[in-house]
């Protein structure tokens, strides 16, 4: 299993979870959307998340929530691309787009980002592999059925980790043929993405089953499961939750937590180091 995460010229230990702040320059995200739309407050937004402890920035210009609108290749650039400037040239930090368009992720790894967050699924996508391996980026694979209005719909699943597990693993594969390195790659089960809370528990019990394939990231984050199981309808009421998945996937061999509290979490891995790793971050 790699150990390191190369990303576009950049060697990403994975040797404890690394925290992945997200930065929504979107206006409906489901927890923090039309916050950092304006450039300036993205910029200052991620400033706070690097103070917090971020290991990478995530950056997503297009709200991929059960129901959200569609977005014009455009305006998401338009969105994204002036703060992955702006944030490359001021801040030593590894950046993710958070984008299934190829266009996309060629102009903000151009502008200075080294991931690419792709949140549809990928086998089969020439143009997104074209574009990953011939910038070199760092690759999140993520597991989803349809799209923002469809994928509600789509939770039918006779064995939700098995089937989620195999498509990840032929994701890989097919990376691995368009010539993306396999320690370029990570996976995500796509939590929330045509799962259903039962579902999503199931995976996030499966945490080790999905490390054996690829490091793995988990983004359960502030998501309708951890509110279906805390009763918490407000989003931002549900850090105690997340904190809570993040902790166990973490000691189940996550790789990335990919967070909205970045603060929080890093309190989380220093303790859970301190008490059980006698290590400090």
């Amino acid at each position: 299993m790699p150990r390191v995460w190369r990303c576009k010229g950049l060697e990403l230990p994975l040797e404890r979870p690394l925290v992945m702040g997200i930065l929504n320059v979107t206006p409906d995200s489901f927890s923090d959307g039309g916050r950092y739309v304006e450039p300036e407050a993205a910029f200052e937004r991620a400033e706070q998340l690097v103070r917090d402890g971020a290991d990478i920035l995530d950056i997503g210009g297009y709200s991929t929530r059960p129901g959200a609108a569609e977005v014009s290749v455009e305006e998401e650039k338009k969105r994204i691309l002036p703060v992955v400037g702006r944030i490359a040239a001021a801040m030593q930090i590894p950046l993710s787009v958070d984008t299934f368009r190829a266009e996309v992720a060629d102009a903000a790894l151009a502008a200075g980002a080294h991931i690419v967050n792709d949140v549809l699924p990928f086998a089969g996508d020439d143009a997104m592999a074209e574009v990953v391996a011939r910038r070199g980026a760092g690759l999140v694979v993520m597991h989803s059925r349809g799209n923002p209005r469809t994928m509600d719909g789509l939770t039918g699943y006779r064995d939700v980790a098995g089937e989620v597990g195999q498509t990840l693993r032929d994701a890989l594969a097919f990376a691995v043929e368009r010539g993306i390195s396999a320690e370029s790659v990570v996976i995500d089960p796509g939590f929330g993405f045509a799962k259903n809370t039962d579902q999503n528990l199931a995976l996030l019990r499966e945490v080790e089953r999905f490390a054996g394939i690829a490091p793995v990231l988990i983004g359960v984050s502030r998501k309708r499961f951890i509110g279906d199981v805390c009763k918490e309808a407000e989003p931002s009421d549900r850090d105690p939750g997340s904190f809570a998945c993040a902790l166990w996937a973490a000691l189940r061999g996550a790789s990335v937590l990919r967070v909205h509290d970045v603060k929080g979490t890093c309190q989380l891995l220093r303790m859970w180091e301190a008490l059980c790793l006698k290590t400090s971050r």
